[in-house]
């Protein structure tokens, strides 16, 4: 669990120490400092008093208590400073008002904290003032110091501004830093976090486009293969029944299906060429304008297909123009499927709101000899699919007069140009 800038780790010991040289540092400082105010305190008040053995000791002893207090600045950082304003009065200690301050502004963080920097840190500046007007003062000796009373003020104000402004100004600079830094690695972690869900996330559209994709082409494999195959084994069924009695009608079945066989083929090498990762040519769709070749083609396999064209000819998108193009296409293989020798209707229709197509065919007669032909089902399946994903409707089911309607309707949205039917 990241941390926020300026928080400490939770402290579960007195040992609150990260590493063990941040122990040895605080330790040695806190016995430099307690030395420190020990001397300073024993030769200043030596030089204007008499000391006793007993002074001397409980000197040495509340210099080290005020030096010790530098062992817990990184728990409390302000209990040194406290401890600093209460022993400053009557002893002064450099490196113990120093660290203390450097740590209260390097520790407390800036700025919700501010009022208890500044208020701590103008004391002991005020203090430090004080004590150092007060050993100018009062010099030892008995000897007078000739600096005018203006002159002492300044020196100490001087002293006073070099002890506390120092300390404070590189404590804010130091805490600054490592607040920042810590928030740059948690903006880091954040954006490692952020890149890996991303990763996540756009394996998932990969997979999902794979599936897509997969779905579409198996679409396709059954519009093309099945409307082919369907007319191929059609012709079969009438080359089986006519090549004894009519060759000449037999040898252009025969060709009709090396035909179908060939169209076959062709596309479905552009179905499969999307597979290909160096084929980027674009392949051209089925459209509306080839509805008249495909009508010809169930025609010439003995179907008794009509097309009829009405309104104005409106150029549609490319997706839309194939769709209702494979609409039609499935019409006709379920008829060749399901309704041998019946007559079937194919309607191409542009209305202000859109296109429809339709393929109906009226009920069968009897049986005629040709061969059955197995449907899956899903042809109809994903024809529905593909409309209603365009925003449009379909509609597959039996007539009343036991015939079978297949009908789209594709809405006006997805025209591009509108131009008169020639």
């Amino acid at each position: 669990m990241s941390k926020s800038p300026g928080e400490r780790a939770p402290v579960r010991s007195f040992w609150w120490w990260e590493r063990p040289r941040s122990a040895f540092l605080d330790i040695g400082l806190a016995l430099l400092a307690a030395v420190e105010c020990s001397l300073s305190t024993i030769a200043f008040l030596s030089a204007r008093m008499h000391l006793s053995a007993a002074g001397v000791t409980g000197i040495a002893l509340l210099g080290a208590i005020g030096g010790g207090s530098l062992v817990v600045r990184r728990r409390w950082p302000a209990v040194p400073v406290l401890v600093t304003l209460v022993a400053m009065p009557g002893m002064l200690g450099v490196l113990l008002l120093v660290v203390s301050l450097y740590t209260l502004a390097e520790t407390w963080e800036w700025p919700s904290r501010r009022r208890r920097v500044v208020a701590l840190a103008g004391l002991a500046f005020a203090e430090a003032v004080t004590v150092m007007m007060v050993s100018m003062l009062l010099p030892g000796d008995s000897t007078v110091d000739p600096t005018p009373l203006w002159g002492q003020v300044l020196i100490s104000v001087l002293v006073a501004v070099g002890l506390t402004v120092p300390p404070v100004v590189t404590g804010l600079y130091v805490g600054a830093r490592r607040r920042l830094i810590e928030s740059l690695k948690d903006r880091a972690h954040g954006l490692e976090t952020e890149l890996d869900l991303l990763a996540e996330q756009a394996q998932e559209r990969a997979r999902r486009a794979r599936l897509e994709e997969r779905t579409r082409i198996a679409r396709e494999m059954h519009d093309v293969v099945a409307h082919r195959v369907s007319l191929m084994v059609v012709h079969a069924g009438a080359l089986e029944r006519i090549a004894a009695k009519d060759p000449a009608k037999a040898a252009q079945s025969a060709k009709l299906m090396g035909e179908v066989g060939r169209q076959a083929l062709n596309e479905l090498r552009e179905i499969l060429g999307v597979l290909r990762m160096d084929d980027e040519r674009p392949q051209e769709p089925d459209s509306l304008t080839g509805l008249p070749r495909l009508v010809d083609q169930s025609r010439a396999a003995g179907m008794a297909v009509t097309l009829t064209v009405s309104g104005s000819r409106q150029e549609f998108t490319g997706e839309a123009e194939q769709t209702a193009y494979r609409v039609v296409q499935e019409g006709l293989t379920n008829a060749h499927k399901h309704a041998d020798g019946a007559e079937v209707s194919v309607l191409l229709a542009y209305a202000p709101n859109g296109v429809r197509v339709s393929v109906v065919n009226a009920c069968p007669g009897g049986e005629r000899g040709a061969a059955k032909l197995p449907s899956g089902g899903n042809g109809l399946v994903g024809m529905r699919e593909r409309v209603i994903a365009l925003g449009g409707t379909f509609s597959a089911g039996p007539e009343a007069d036991g015939g079978f309607r297949v009908e789209a309707v594709l809405p006006s949205r997805l025209a591009v140009r509108t131009e008169p039917l020639r």
